[in-house]
């Protein structure tokens, strides 16, 4: 995919393609065993505490904020496609949470207060960020969070099976979202860059049974068996 102007996935292609209702289909059903497994493994990530006030950036479809609603003080989704915020608040009036909140913005950009958050997700986001809005994203998590906030990063290994097999055509379509896909050292680098300290990076299985077990038993040894990168950095207090 060319970062040229002329070819860039950008605000108006997730608003006019179809995305959220074709393109990501799969993401559509929150009960969907998919969804349930993001779920479990961001939230055994990033650890929210009942007292956290927490930005999810890159909200797509309000999962997050209805499944987190209960377990934090508030949640805030921020995305840059109008039709991500129109969707999430139609499945935050069914739900119900008085907690949750959506925002069209910038996740590099989003306007909100420094240092004011506890807690900052990004699940399944920075493979959509070319590389220098990756590193914007990065910068304005930091931002945002308070001294000792925590920010979850929840993104595709480039390297796994699936994604090899993806972005070569073979038996599986790529997403033409995914711009980018980030390795474990340049999403540290990101987020040390940012000023972040990592306090857990590992690589988390995928939610297939056979293919799970396959990448528990030996994904330490077989890089394509490593599904998805898992980090969790905190703002030092000082």
């Amino acid at each position: 995919m060319s970062d040229s102007s002329r070819d860039r996935i950008d605000q108006a292609y997730y608003d006019s393609s179809g995305y959220f209702e074709t393109e990501a289909a799969h993401l559509l059903d929150p009960e969907s065993a998919f969804q349930q497994y993001r779920v479990r493994m961001v939230q055994s990530l990033a650890q929210p505490r009942h007292s956290d006030d927490v930005v999810d950036l890159g909200s797509g479809w309000g999962t997050f904020e209805m499944a987190l609603a209960p377990h934090v003080r508030s949640i805030l989704g921020v995305d840059f496609s109008a039709r991500s915020v129109e969707l999430s608040q139609k499945a935050l009036a069914r739900h119900g949470a008085e907690n949750v909140d959506f925002l069209r913005a910038d996740a590099g950009d989003t306007g909100l207060d420094a240092d004011r958050y506890d807690l900052v997700i990004a699940a399944d986001l920075f493979e959509h960020l070319y590389p220098e809005d990756s590193e914007r994203v990065a910068r304005e998590a930091f931002r945002i969070l308070k001294p000792g906030g925590r920010f979850a990063v929840w993104t595709p290994h480039r390297g796994h099976l699936l994604e090899i097999l993806k972005n070569n055509r073979i038996l599986l379509k790529p997403d033409p979202t995914h711009v980018d896909y980030k390795s474990m050292s340049r999403m540290q680098e990101l987020c040390t860059g940012a000023g972040f300290a990592i306090e857990r990076a590992y690589y988390a299985e995928s939610h297939v049974p056979v293919l799970r077990t396959m990448e528990r038993l030996f994904g330490r040894f077989v890089p394509p068996l490593r599904r998805r990168i898992a980090i969790r950095a905190v703002k030092p207090s000082t």
